[in-house]
């Protein structure tokens, strides 16, 4: 783990906010020098802390997209089936988020898809030809309220 002192902590609440900031904006924030900003927001980037700049789009602009959460359990399997799974899910694009967890579910999953046609090839792809799978529950997200990844950082 890389150690990250106030100013470090500062210009990532600064990128995280919008990361599309020049390192003159940001050490305006911060109270360091533009040089300064941009070799530590490097450094940040090149030691693996900053491990990805993405663009957020609003799905109401490109048509509207239904939110999913879905649980999936496992009957049976063990280590090569849940391997096997983490593997696929990482080739479903509307697949977004998906978590490996403790509890009655194994995995929790948050899609974005066009529609209820769109996850039902989903499911028929991906789960129902799954024999490890035993069952799956999809919670359907009538609106978004909060939607975000920012890490909470205090400046000491």
């Amino acid at each position: 783990m890389t150690e990250h002192d106030s100013f470090d902590i500062k210009i990532m609440n600064c990128l995280q906010e919008n990361s599309r900031q020049t390192a003159e904006v940001i050490a305006a924030k911060v109270g360091l020098s533009p040089a300064a900003t941009q070799r530590r927001i490097k450094a940040l980037r090149d030691n693996g802390t900053i491990r990805k700049e993405v663009a957020i789009l609003c799905p109401d602009a490109l048509g509207g997209r239904t939110t999913l959460i879905v649980q999936v359990n496992f009957s049976c399997g063990g280590e090569t089936s849940i391997e096997t799974f983490k593997q696929q899910m990482l080739q479903v694009p509307e697949v977004q988020q998906c978590y490996y967890v403790t509890g009655e579910f194994d995995f929790i999953l948050v899609m974005t898809v066009k529609d209820m046609k769109d996850y039902d090839r989903i499911t028929r792809k991906w789960f129902f030809k799954n024999p490890a799978i035993g069952r799956f529950q999809t919670i359907v997200a009538i609106d978004t309220y909060k939607q975000g990844f920012n890490i909470p950082l205090n400046a000491a």
